[in-house]
């Protein structure tokens, strides 16, 4: 069962803005090749990611671009928590994470809470792959997600403590999370 209604097949453009009304991100999506693409430009990184997502809304790679025109970042999984590098390199500390999250963009957690079935009133406790773009570090990190209504969930970083209200579109995409970003466009 889908927790919100499909975009249209030809994709469709976000934009958000932080609280304080600086650019946050901006996201053109496209249907290809039987999934998601996503070009995903976070602005006070100047950084670009690009994220192919299955039809169910999986990652299956991404790419994260700073200043040079090679990614000077790749990731893919194998949709089963196991992910690897562009060199073929397996990255075991990130075994059991299914999902990525960016720091300036809310784009990442629509993507998690497309994937998740979740009821309204249930919770799902995930292991989510965060990126330091400015050192490329790459940590797994315990996340809560509760669906609190049909458009609102409660994200929750178990590793620091802290809770962001969330409300999210008719297609699932976030509208605002309080006091942190707000949809731009």
């Amino acid at each position: 069962m889908p927790n919100y209604r499909p975009l249209a097949s030809p994709g469709r453009s976000f934009t958000w803005q932080h609280w304080d009304g600086t650019p946050s991100s901006r996201v053109d999506l496209r249907w290809e090749n039987e999934g998601w693409t996503a070009e995903l430009r976070l602005e006070r990184d100047d950084a670009t990611v690009a994220l192919r997502l299955s039809a169910q809304w999986r990652i299956q790679q991404m790419l994260l671009f700073r200043d040079m025109e090679e990614a000077d970042l790749w990731l893919a999984t194998d949709g089963k928590g196991h992910w690897g590098e562009m060199n073929g390199a397996h990255r075991t500390e990130l075994d059991g994470a299914l999902d990525i999250d960016f720091v300036n963009t809310p784009f990442t957690n629509s993507v998690i809470t497309h994937r998740l079935p979740l009821h309204v009133g249930h919770t799902a406790d995930i292991q989510v792959i965060t990126i330091d773009i400015e050192t490329l570090a790459v940590e797994k990190v315990p996340h809560r997600y509760t669906r609190t209504g049909m458009h609102t969930w409660t994200y929750t970083s178990l590793a620091a403590g802290t809770d962001v209200e969330v409300t999210v579109d008719e297609h699932g995409f976030v509208i605002d999370e309080t006091n942190v970003f707000r949809r731009a466009d």
